[in-house]
């Protein structure tokens, strides 16, 4: 038998449905910062991407028990698209209720861990990161989507079409759109990384 750090994903599922429990950690554990940071970076609010990724783990474990899953070596794309409706699924009831802000607006570079020795450096990352954010919070959503889930999830442009459900040229459309606008809102308001 494998120890459960050498085992795949699909394995891990396998050993999951066979009650190992640890064979669902080890997923959890392979794959929450890429999930964890994509879904901070489209609900734009730590404590909110918190709750919605306990709620996907929740979901996975009662799709993986009722027998649902069936997307053979694609666990981390399956993850996404849950975690991606979850969201989206989050701005519909958003639409229906009023907008309700924590006293603590507080930015999503929170998430994001900034280990470096030089306290200078680490600013002027960090002012950079937050220049980026802010460029990419200004681009359409279809735009911002393709760029969060690319860059901050590391997906593949297949992957990425599957999760938003459109074709490899359309992503590739957007993504480029998105950083020609980056580029044009860099130039308009002057900014320098």
């Amino acid at each position: 038998m494998k120890s459960t750090t050498t085992l795949t994903d699909e394995q891990a599922v396998q050993q999951f449905l066979h009650g190992d429990s640890q064979a669902l950690e080890l997923l959890i554990n392979r794959h929450k910062n890429r999930i964890f940071t994509s879904i901070s970076l489209l609900v734009k609010d730590r404590y909110l991407a918190e709750d919605l990724f306990q709620d996907l783990f929740i979901k996975i474990i009662e799709t993986l028990r009722a027998g649902k899953y069936n997307e053979e070596n694609k666990f981390l794309q399956w993850a996404m698209r849950i975690a991606h409706n979850l969201c989206i699924d989050h701005f519909r009831k958003l639409k229906n209720a009023p907008v309700i802000r924590t006293s603590e607006d507080r930015d999503i570079f929170d998430v994001l861990d900034f280990k470096e020795p030089n306290a200078e450096e680490k600013l002027m990352k960090t002012q950079s990161h937050n220049r980026v954010m802010q460029m990419v919070s200004m681009l359409p959503e279809e735009q911002r989507e393709v760029i969060i889930l690319r860059h901050f999830a590391d997906l593949k442009f297949k992957e990425i079409s599957e999760l938003l459900q459109c074709s490899v040229n359309t992503a590739l459309g957007r993504m480029r759109y998105g950083l020609l606008n980056m580029r044009k809102i860099m130039q308009e308001k002057e900014l320098a990384l």
